[in-house]
């Protein structure tokens, strides 16, 4: 017997074939391009998202965790792949092992590795994150040029790049983007003057990829708008971009309540009149997100329905038109297409207080997650 939850998402992964190709039209000829594929590739899958995103022309893939790494290892993933942040000290085997490139910023995890690459006799390549002023993870931009002279003494491991990762990129005219600019400009020089020349400088995300072609340098990142979710709404109107993701799901119960009668926790929600409900088998532990109840509202039959009620942990319930006839199974849309209307991850984000990236990371933690 085949079975399927009734709730689901749906990914098209010619659409992120489609947007690496239109943010790759953005760059130079030349200019490599990184597909940022952590978070089980903001929750469309990491090996989908890999595999679409190589097929659209990307060069390199950027994870966070060597977790992550070895699971595009073991699903046949062979191109360059970075690890974003430095891994733990005790991760230097499986590095060696995994064949990735990490991020470096510590002497700690420096020594580590160096110590480990020379008994296996290998040379690791690495990338020195450089702190532009973000202050999260990073050498210092003024401390950069004194630790890659450091590093220029431990044997195994070689310098391929350098990065920095801005943090207000998609604010244009921000000053404080033209400062991490500046501070890491003047750090990249001040290598180069002292005959350090990295292969590969970059610094671009998804909103810079798009808003500011001056800081693409060797090579961009691109993690959000690879999915066809705008990074900000600045970069609205600047690029064309297809989503990837849809949330479906089939009602899975009708009921007629009374006038004055309350729906789910707490009754923050009483009918005015007789009305129909729609249950959904969704709810906050699918991604849901509960700030959302009594304020949102899904496709059922092309028509915007209006959710009520508190949003449960496995379910919500919709207020549904009586003309439109709702019975069990009908599909209800989350986030995607039905008929003529359209619910876009932005428009929940914006309501829910939170950003897209949040949402999409989470539908798929437990729902079903299916191709188109």
């Amino acid at each position: 017997m085949t079975y399927r939850r009734s709730a689901w998402v749906e990914i098209d992964a010619a659409a992120i074939t489609r947007n690496v190709r239109a943010l790759k039209a953005l760059t130079r000829p030349g200019t490599r391009f990184m597909a940022v594929v952590k978070a089980d590739g903001y929750g469309h899958g990491s090996l989908v998202a890999a595999q679409a995103a190589l097929t659209g022309g990307a060069d390199r893939l950027g994870v966070a965790t060597l977790e992550e790494a070895a699971a595009l290892r073991e699903g046949g993933i062979s191109a360059p792949l970075h690890i974003l942040s430095e891994p733990p000290v005790s991760g230097v085997g499986l590095v060696i092992e995994l064949g990735v490139i990490p991020a470096l910023y510590s002497r700690e995890f420096a020594v580590a590795l160096s110590r480990a690459a020379a008994l296996a006799d290998v040379t690791v390549r690495y990338h020195l994150k450089v702190d532009s002023g973000m202050n999260r993870i990073g050498v210092r931009a003024e401390e950069a040029h004194d630790m890659v002279a450091w590093l220029k003494g431990l044997p195994g491991i070689e310098m391929e790049g350098v990065f920095t990762h801005f943090a207000t990129a998609d604010a244009p005219g921000d000053w404080e983007f033209d400062g991490q600019v500046d501070r890491f400009r003047r750090a990249i020089d001040r290598m180069r003057s002292e005959k350090v020349l990295p292969s590969i400088v970059h610094a671009a995300n998804s909103a810079a990829t798009i808003l500011h072609p001056e800081t693409h340098y060797d090579m961009v990142r691109c993690g959000i708008a690879i999915y066809g979710l705008h990074p900000a709404a600045s970069t609205y109107g600047k690029i064309e971009l297809a989503p990837a993701m849809s949330v479906k799901a089939r009602v899975s119960l009708v009921k007629r309540i009374g006038f004055g009668d309350g729906v789910s926790y707490g009754f923050t929600y009483h009918a005015g009149g007789p009305t129909t409900i729609a249950t959904v088998p969704m709810g906050y532990a699918d991604g849901v997100h509960r700030v959302l109840s009594n304020n949102m509202e899904v496709l059922i039959r092309g028509v915007r329905c209006r959710q009520v009620g508190r949003v449960c942990m496995d379910q919500m319930m919709i207020e549904v038109p009586d003309r439109l006839g709702v019975t069990v199974s009908d599909e209800v849309v989350l986030v995607g297409e039905q008929g003529t209307e359209r619910i876009v991850m932005d428009e929940l984000a914006e309501r829910a207080g939170t950003i897209n990236y949040e949402l999409a990371c989470g539908f798929a933690l437990r729902m079903g997650r299916f191709q188109v």
